[in-house]
């Protein structure tokens, strides 16, 4: 294979215009993005989403937080949102789960997650197998964030449980929630205690890759606090969250006021939460999204491909090897198969059977309105024809009568002209004699 050698061009060609064309087509799309929270009530994740986009997604009125819809089972809901900045729009989808281990017995609660993770995987398999392919929504979960509570005394075996079955299916970023209830030396042991039960577990959370950050990010970062280049020594976020604006040596900021000062949001001293948000919307965001196409996705779809390639529909482990001769394995489908086709040709049959059934009872019934349409216009034309014959009866009667009275008036005529000749004759006699008498 001949290598490819690099030439300087000698002026101004175009295709350099490339990133601008991807910019302008990739804003005028839109974007898309899926974050599942998870935890237990009260643990501030409907006030956590709020602070990140600077908006009210959960509102008491309209929508409420997954703590205040209590449910007795594990439920996966959904709120969709569209989010502008800068001309930039973002669809942003939160999926959350309330009820989540406040039961007494949590026994398989993450099932109902499990599930919802891998039907969101199964629609975007279908839609990339259809004909059509130019809307494909990506509603696949990009991200988990799973709250902690702080208890100061390590992960609890629902969390440990919950992170292990879910860790190949999602992007998992742990939380440590109102983390202003500890102080920074309990914190910092909390999150080495943390990391230590993550590590003898061997789930496997997000790792955030290492990457240049844009000047508005340093500027930011800087401002706020040194230590905030060193992010992966912050997880798990410690964070706190807070829908209240308060004014601080004349600036206003949000934050929470308690009797013994003020605990900033924003302020890295106090909450990780600005590195959380940086690395989640401005840094890494395309990076969740890649991962979950590219790692989770593909583990899902190579698993289901070969469930179909094996000719089995039930669910099976990656590592399990048939141990079936080839031959008799394809003769046993070739069975399947024609035990299969036996049913389906049963089966149409049967439906053929009852569409002529069908067919023939309405040919009967047609048949039989037709008799008596037939019948009913039959008895109406013999009315009429026997109408029309006394009509032409009477009418034969009348000129009978008719032609009756004629020739009695002819008659009658006939002998007046006869007497009138009659007279008429005898004057003229009358004076004929009289005539020759004088």
């Amino acid at each position: 294979m001949a290598n490819t050698k690099a030439k300087e061009l000698e002026g101004y060609v175009g295709f350099a215009n490339l990133p601008n064309q991807v910019y302008r087509r990739s804003v005028k799309r839109g974007f898309e993005f899926t974050l599942m929270v998870v935890g237990e009530s009260g643990l501030g994740k409907s006030t956590l989403i709020n602070s990140l986009f600077l908006t009210d997604i959960y509102n008491d009125k309209e929508y409420p937080g997954p703590s205040l819809r209590v449910k007795k089972t594990v439920s996966v809901e959904t709120s969709k949102v569209l989010i502008k900045e800068g001309g930039v729009q973002l669809q942003l989808t939160i999926v959350d789960t309330p009820g989540f281990g406040d039961a007494v017995d949590n026994s398989n609660c993450w099932q109902p997650v499990i599930d919802y993770i891998d039907t969101k995987f199964e629609d975007y398999l279908n839609a990339e197998s259809r004909v059509n392919r130019r809307t494909m929504p990506d509603n696949r979960v990009h991200s988990c964030l799973y709250f902690i509570a702080p208890t100061g005394h390590g992960l609890k075996p629902l969390d440990i449980e919950f992170m292990k079955r879910l860790h190949e299916k999602v992007n998992i970023i742990p939380l440590i929630s109102k983390a202003d209830t500890l102080t920074p030396d309990e914190c910092k042991q909390f999150k080495q205690q943390i990391m230590k039960d993550i590590h003898d577990n061997k789930i496997r959370i997000y790792e955030f890759p290492e990457m240049e950050e844009d000047d508005e990010v340093k500027e930011n970062n800087s401002k706020n606090s040194p230590q905030a280049a060193s992010f992966k020594d912050r997880v798990p976020f410690a964070v706190v969250g807070s829908n209240t604006i308060l004014e601080v040596n004349g600036r206003k900021v949000r934050g929470r006021h308690y009797p013994w000062g003020i605990v900033e949001v924003e302020n890295l001293e106090h909450s990780d939460f600005v590195t959380l948000r940086n690395l989640i919307l401005r840094t890494h965001m395309q990076d969740l999204k890649d991962v979950t196409n590219n790692v989770h996705y593909e583990n899902y779809r190579c698993r289901k491909l070969t469930q179909v390639t094996a000719g089995d529909n039930k669910p099976t482990r990656a590592n399990k090897v048939s141990t079936k001769n080839p031959m008799a394995q394809f003769e046993e489908e070739r069975r399947e198969h024609e035990m299969k086709m036996k049913k389906m040709e049963a089966e149409m049959e049967q439906v053929f059977e009852m569409k002529v059934k069908e067919k023939r009872h309405k040919l009967k019934e047609s048949e039989g309105e037709l008799q008596k349409r037939y019948e009913q216009m039959k008895k109406s034309l013999e009315l009429q024809q026997k109408e029309l014959e006394e009509k032409r009866l009477q009418f034969e009667r009348e000129k009978q009568g008719f032609e009756e009275i004629q020739k009695q008036k002819e008659e009658e005529l006939r002998k007046r002209v006869d007497n009138a000749k009659t007279l008429d004759y005898n004057k003229k006699g009358k004076e004929k004699k009289k005539a020759s008498l004088f």
